[in-house]
This record gives structure tokens, sequence and C-alpha cells, in this order.
């Protein structure tokens, strides 16, 4: 397979990783993946975790991508360090020496061959900005690919792709409206004795719970996700609701949401184009995004248990 299609063999989590303790323990937790080099989307995370003392955040894994400027690849870097940061493809990919899976995204067959190949030169600018500075690459590899907290006394697991990859593409949205896939996770999870799995790496929402248990893939902490707003989307699992969200979930006595980040659109798309000018890569495959958002409403995120929550969810533009 080609560059930014394959998923490397290392790229699998043990079958045991979400049986292990837990390594955090909140009350509060924020999964924030996706960021995608947004520090603008990354100033209202701050100010949403100050704001609720106590909370913890991990952001598990694709912080990087817009930021080719080394000024603001290391701002972020030096930022997440207050957290509990996850490796996600983008973040393993640049760790790595070679060239051998480039972005490491493992982008299914329906994707464009354009997208992959774009993707792919995003990446070797991104490896650019790495190799010139010093130890970067080895902080981003040190990284753990999962993580299990403990959220007021229930077990969370956090990993970027799915429970079985890195990279792993079996909780985006298609594939968690499938029975077949809807009862594997009722099993895993009844064998892993996990309450919640909290995901991204599709770059797009998805949210299924059965009441026991649920998965919420972020999406995009720091691009848009849908068509009613310009703002990213992170997740938030506690036991008492936040005001905020957009849509919940119960998952046992945990109140699993989406909740928006709703950056500064003008100082983040200054930003983007004055590394990214017209015609490079990541222009060519996420400015209309960036600038318009995409088709997709916040029902449609909810698959299964997820209701909206937020008067947001009725500013749905019609297409």
């Amino acid at each position: 397979m080609s560059k930014g299609r394959t998923c490397p063999t290392d790229y699998r989590l043990p079958a045991d990783a979400f049986s292990a303790p837990a390594s955090l323990t909140c009350n509060v937790l924020y999964v924030i993946g996706g960021l995608y080099g947004n520090r603008q989307a990354l100033d209202v995370i701050e100010r949403k975790l100050a704001s609720e003392p106590g909370a913890a955040a991990v952001f598990n894994g694709d912080a990087h991508w817009f930021d080719c400027d080394p000024a603001i690849f290391n701002d972020i870097e030096q930022r997440l360090q207050r957290h509990h940061p996850l490796r996600g493809n983008v973040e393993t990919e640049l760790a790595r020496s070679g060239d051998a899976f480039g972005c490491g995204c493992a982008y299914p067959e329906q994707t464009e061959a354009a997208t992959v190949e774009r993707s792919n030169r995003i990446h070797q600018q991104l490896q650019q900005t790495v190799d010139g500075l010093p130890g970067m690459a080895e902080q981003l590899g040190k990284r753990p690919a999962w993580l299990v907290a403990e959220v007021a006394g229930e077990p969370v697991g956090i990993t970027h792709g799915d429970e079985q990859s890195l990279a792993g593409w079996q909780c985006d949205r298609a594939a968690l409206q499938r029975d077949e896939r809807q009862q594997q996770l009722n099993a895993w999870f009844d064998q892993q004795r996990i309450r919640v799995l909290a995901c991204s790496h599709t770059c797009s929402p998805a949210a299924l719970s059965t009441g026991q248990w649920a998965v919420i893939n972020n999406g995009a902490a720091g691009m848009p996700n849908f068509n009613n707003g310009l703002y990213g989307l992170i997740t938030r699992i506690a036991q008492h609701p936040s005001a905020a969200a957009i849509y919940r979930a119960q998952a046992g006595p945990l109140v699993v949401e989406a909740l928006p980040v709703t950056y500064d659109q003008r100082a983040f798309a200054s930003e983007f184009k004055r590394q990214w000018p017209d015609g490079s890569p990541a222009t060519l495959s996420y400015w209309q995004r960036i600038q318009q958002g995409t088709d997709m409403t916040t029902k449609q995120a909810c698959i299964q248990g997820f209701t909206l929550a937020n008067t947001l969810c009725a500013m749905e533009i019609l297409s």
C-alpha cells in the first residue's frame, strides 16, 4: 500500500491496553483530539480548564498539523506539557526516522488519492519543522498511545484511533452505525470493563451510547465540524452536565458530552494562511472547511443514545 494508506504494525494496541490501572484520576475529564496546530483553539480550551478547577485534560493525538512555523509548533508543545498528551499518527510519524509511512493516517480506500498525497506533503513540511527543533522528535515519540483515566470512580479509555489501532477508523460514523460493530463494542466494553472510549482521528465527530457505555469521537478540536458555525469540538466526561454542551449521553453514572470550541476564527485563518499560502497542500485540503465548515449536522453525529442539548443545535444551516 502507498504512503498515507498503510497502517504500520506498531500502531496496533495490545489487547489488554485498557485493562491497566488508571494513570490519571479526576472528577472532570476533557479529551481534546485533533487540535491540528490551532493555538487559538488552545487558548479557548485553556480558559475552559481554568474555569473548572480540578479538571484534567488529555490531548489524544494530532495536536500538530498546520503549525509548520517552528515558533508556533514549539509554543503549542510547551503548553501541552501542562496536561496529558498522547501520540496520534502525526506525532508518531514525526518521531519516526525515515518516511516509509508518510502521514500515517491509514486512509481508507474511499479517500481520494489526491487527498492522501497532500497529507503526505503536509507531513513532509512538518517533518522539516521538527528536524529543526533539537530533541523534539524524541519528545513526541515518548508519548503513550493510550491512557486509562478514572473519572469519578469510573474507568475511561482514551486513544487516538479506535480500541485496536492508533490510526484505526472503526470509530467513525459509518462504522459505528453498523449492527455488527455495535455488537463487537458491546462485547469489548463488557470484557474490558471500560465505561467510555474517547477518540478522534477521523476528523469527523460521532457518538454512540447504550446507557451503560459510550463511544465518543470529537472529530476536530481545531477545525469546524458542522454546518452551523466555525467552531471546534472537544469531549467532556463527568458526573454532572455542562451548560455549554451541544449533545450528551449517560454512560452509567457518567455524563458524556461534546462541547464547542469557539476560537478566534479571524486570527486562526490569518495564522494558517501565513504558514500555508494559496496552492499549498494544506490550503487545497482544508481552507474551504476552515472558512465554511462542513455539510454535517450535529444530529447526524448522534448515532444512538446521545441527545441534542444546546440552542446551538437549533441553528443548523440548511445546505
